[in-house]
């Protein structure tokens, strides 16, 4: 997978499982291709989950949106039995990338390698087991794999594994060292 292939779209909407390390390759994105970042709200709006991501892609220019769209797609079932986002409004959403020229970029990797930054984080993830977190980890993975091979037949998705291109891993150490800034958190 081509990255730089990637950044040749104007919108990329970047997933991945809990553990991925989206802000590296959002700062990348920012500091070497000039894309807008912006956040995904911490909960999504009960009755149009899409509301927020679809006042995104209005904005002008180069946008990488840090996603959890269909993050929810994958943990709301594990999580809570059912995802708040239909796939009819998944689909919809993605056919709305694709007309604004926009891709999908799904961070794929062994669910261990995700364990264990989670296990690494504290908080929630330290006090649960790791043969939890393994167990969970695992599920969503093959969940997101799952979600954007059904989501490319309306938008590219490219997927990014571990060492398939250089970015930073810790976003915050190179973006202050590059005084670079990830923008403002999308509107509920």
């Amino acid at each position: 997978m081509d990255l730089h292939e990637a950044a040749r779209h104007r919108v990329l909407i970047v997933e991945g499982c809990a553990g991925a390390t989206r802000a590296g390759l959002l700062t990348w994105l920012s500091h070497r291709h000039g894309f807008a970042v912006e956040r995904s709200p911490a909960e999504l709006p009960a009755l149009d989950p899409a509301r927020p991501y679809r006042e995104l892609l209005r904005l002008a220019g180069p946008l990488a949106v840090d996603s959890g769209f269909v993050g929810e797609l994958v943990y709301g079932p594990l999580r809570r039995g059912h995802s708040r986002v239909t796939w009819i409004e998944a689909f919809d959403f993605a056919e709305t990338v694709a007309e604004r020229g926009g891709a999908f970029v799904h961070l794929a990797a062994p669910p261990p390698a995700f364990t264990e930054r989670l296990t690494g984080r504290g908080g929630t993830a330290a006090a649960a087991t790791a043969a939890g977190i393994m167990a969970e980890t695992e599920a969503a993975a093959a969940a997101y794999e799952r979600a954007f091979t059904t989501l490319a037949q309306h938008a590219p998705v490219f997927t990014v594994r571990p060492g398939a291109v250089k970015y930073p891993a810790s976003a915050v150490s190179w973006s202050s060292e590059h005084g670079l800034t990830h923008g403002r958190r999308i509107p509920r």
